[in-house]
């Protein structure tokens, strides 16, 4: 097997692919505009990762001379694991503070 081809198309794909979903997320579903958005637009993000892993496995298919599927399954498997990874930890660092709720100020009375 070809263990520096399999690691370095999986970690090019989940790096890719992470990097356009949240760039995709960024740019075209902005928390600002209207909620009304269309369902190409919404499920990008979702596309853009699938294609990179995609990509690299074909990649790694096409340039390995024994056990393709194999190697090419393999590829497939880590890039989408490392993608999730990375999604996940992307999404607890980027995260928007939530706001702070603080309970009205209680004055005392001066009803002595």
């Amino acid at each position: 097997m070809r263990w520096k081809l399999l690691i370095l198309a999986s970690l090019a794909a989940a790096a890719a692919g992470a990097g356009t979903c949240f760039a995709a997320e960024y740019f075209m579903l902005d928390a600002s505009q209207s909620l009304r958005v269309s369902v190409w637009v919404a499920t990008l993000p979702l596309l853009l990762p699938l294609a990179a892993t995609v990509y690299a496995a074909i990649f790694v298919y096409r340039h390995t001379a024994r056990r393709r599927t194999l190697q090419a399954a393999a590829t497939a498997l880590l890039a989408l694991m490392l993608t999730l990874a990375a999604l996940f930890i992307g999404s607890i660092f980027l995260r928007r503070p939530t706001p702070e709720i603080v309970p009205p100020a209680t004055y005392p009375s001066n009803a002595s």
